[in-house]
């Protein structure tokens, strides 16, 4: 049996070269006109702060990547979006007791990233019996460290049950949250030369909030010419020994308090960048160690360590320290 042959007319042809290359485009990550989606976000964390909510961080994109918002899912489902100055949100109106995954999706004129990487968090199991908000969190005080960052204390706050996460708020919007444990944090992603007022709030199980503690007024130094964002940004006490294998080093250090895990590092011999460090969900609070290999038994080098921050900023670097790499 023969085959039906179709001839196409020069219209039908042209409109079929448009569909494939827009269809050519798709796969490979743009659209018809040829612009790259963004690509997804990193460094995303889920953190618990009552029985119905759930603090969702991510790394905010670099500028040149185009994105215009992001788009937070919980089990697949949109639950919130905010522009692309944002990096964290509060996923409101959970189940107590109950398990969730989040990821983040960027959006951009060609269209929105593949998703994230998931965030595992579980909410807490609510007190039926809390209806009792706990106190205003005592005394704020505070440094801004340099242009864009800031270290903030409190006294901690009291409550019948007890307190399961603070919140931080720049002129009355929270911008941050931190587990009830912690009563100081680094508050990041901040603007040169301006001035903030900021209030802490304080959660517990039953989502009772309490009323704002004192105020604290504080303004940002002018931009400096390396773009660093303060010493406190640094990862502390960084030192190094020759390994336990020819052309190595044992570098071990801690990371800085940014008031959440910190997922990735940069690690840099003689000024010049060498390798970088990731983590996912189980990045480590406290000290960390990593053997690092040179090119050459017993060379001499100069190490310097930095952060991602959990705005996306790279932090300051520490001091350098110098390593002598095991003959």
């Amino acid at each position: 049996m023969e085959g039906t042959t179709v001839t196409r007319t020069p219209h039908t042809a042209v409109l079929a070269l448009i569909l494939l290359l827009g269809l050519a485009l798709t796969a490979c990550g743009g659209d018809a006109a040829g612009r790259e989606r963004p690509p997804a976000p990193s460094g995303v964390t889920a953190q618990a702060t009552s029985s119905s909510t759930v603090h969702v961080m991510w790394h905010r994109a670099d500028p040149a990547a185009g994105v215009t918002g992001y788009t937070v899912h919980r089990d697949g489902e949109e639950a919130a979006t905010v522009g692309a100055e944002e990096y964290m949100v509060d996923v409101t109106g959970l189940e107590p007791a109950t398990a969730y995954d989040f990821t983040v999706r960027s959006k951009g004129p060609a269209g929105q990233s593949g998703e994230s990487r998931a965030a595992a968090t579980t909410t807490l199991g609510v007190e039926t019996d809390d209806d009792e908000p706990p106190t205003p969190p005592g005394e704020l005080t505070g440094t801004a460290d340099g242009p864009r960052t800031v270290t903030l204390t409190w006294e901690p706050a009291e409550d019948d049950v007890g307190v399961t996460g603070y919140e931080i708020h720049q002129s009355g919007t929270a911008i941050h949250s931190v587990p009830g444990e912690e009563t100081g944090t680094l508050v990041t992603g901040l603007r040169p030369g301006t001035d903030y007022v900021f209030t802490v709030v304080a959660r517990d199980a039953g989502d009772n909030v309490s009323g704002p503690g004192p105020e604290l007024r504080l303004t940002t130094p002018g931009a400096d010419d390396a773009g660093e964002s303060g010493t406190a940004t640094a990862p502390r006490g960084l030192e190094a020994r020759p390994g336990s294998a020819p052309a190595t080093v044992e570098l071990s250090w801690t990371p800085p308090v940014t008031g959440a895990a910190v997922l990735e590092y940069q690690i840099h011999l003689d000024g010049e960048f060498t390798t970088t460090l990731l983590w996912g969900a189980d990045a480590p609070e406290s000290r960390i160690t990593h053997t690092l290999t040179v090119d050459e038994p017993g060379a001499r080098h100069a190490v310097t360590v930095r952060a991602k921050l959990p705005d996306g900023h790279w932090g300051s670097f520490t001091p350098a320290v110098r390593a002598t790499a095991a003959p």
